[in-house]
């Protein structure tokens, strides 16, 4: 889509991108006069059930999520043919252009940890597992707020019995998608490596790696192929991040320690219980947080 073309009544005015298989403009809405963004599915892509299914969940289980840390949905629909979301337009910075440039400071790591774990909670409340947690899919605005995106893998929790074939799907596209194999499963939980149908502690595993990076400005799974992160992900412990970095106090070791189970019942097993975990973290420091 060109500058200028109209989407149902938003009226593009940029691109911006790409984001979980589909292409990310900024509109106009021109009934109401807001800026949107606009994630629209490929016209290449628009006959594979699979993608249209993938948009559709995304937009249902944001939908479901009204909270100040998960990207507000305003609509699902389709024109000529191509199935759109329309969501709120957000400036900021992703985590993992942030986390690139080296360990964030306690504050602002601890900040966003909460606003993170918030989201979490409110979403496994709802049963809504998000499956995908990494740092290009954490936003920080221009305000430091932390916005979860990308619920395209997210699902019902409990609802699948069998292995977890949506999650094994993605992966094999991503093996075979230069450049994307090993960072996209070095967020993976132990449960999404073997396959296992995954509740919220799988997203804890994954915050857990997440919040390692920003403590650390380094992945706690690593390696040059897919098989050696899988390895480091189900039976190697991760180097201390005291050791990668001096200034990371010992409580949020602990709690880096407890994300990373990989057990996930000796994990966290609420995404509140963690929250309030980092809370009393920022009080001993003296940091101010938001209820």
């Amino acid at each position: 889509m060109n500058v200028g073309d109209q989407l149902a009544h938003y009226k593009i005015t940029a691109k911006l991108g790409e984001r979980g298989m589909g292409e990310v403009y900024a509109g106009e809405d021109t009934k109401l006069g807001r800026a949107v963004a606009l994630k629209v599915l490929p016209r290449e892509l628009v006959d594979d059930p699979g993608r249209r299914e993938r948009l559709e969940r995304e937009a249902r289980a944001a939908a479901a999520l009204n909270h100040p840390n998960i990207c507000t949905i305003y609509e699902i629909g389709e024109h000529d043919g191509r199935p759109f979301i329309a969501m709120e337009l957000l400036e900021g910075e992703e985590l993992a252009h942030r986390v690139a440039r080296g360990p964030l400071p306690l504050n602002d790591l601890l900040a966003i940890a909460v606003q993170v774990a918030d989201a979490l909670d409110a979403a496994h409340e709802q049963s809504i597992v998000h499956r995908d947690l990494k740092p290009a899919n954490i936003l920080i605005t221009s305000r430091g707020h932390a916005k979860v995106l990308d619920f395209g893998l997210a699902k019902q929790a409990g609802t699948v019995l069998e292995p977890d074939a949506d999650a094994a799907t993605k992966l094999a596209a991503d093996l075979t998608t230069p450049g994307t194999a090993v960072g996209t499963v070095a967020y993976m939980s132990p449960e999404q490596v073997r396959g296992q149908t995954v509740d919220g502690r799988s997203d804890l595993f994954s915050f857990g790696v997440v919040l390692y990076e920003m403590a650390t400005g380094q992945q706690p799974f690593t390696g040059n192929t897919s098989g050696v992160v899988f390895d480091s992900i189900l039976n190697r412990p991760p180097t201390s991040p005291v050791r990668i970095n001096p200034d990371v106090p010992d409580g949020l070791e602990r709690i880096l320690s407890k994300l990373l189970e990989k057990d996930p019942n000796l994990r966290y097993q609420t995404a509140a219980d963690l929250r309030s975990d980092l809370v009393r973290l920022q009080q001993t420091f003296g940091y101010n947080y938001e209820e």
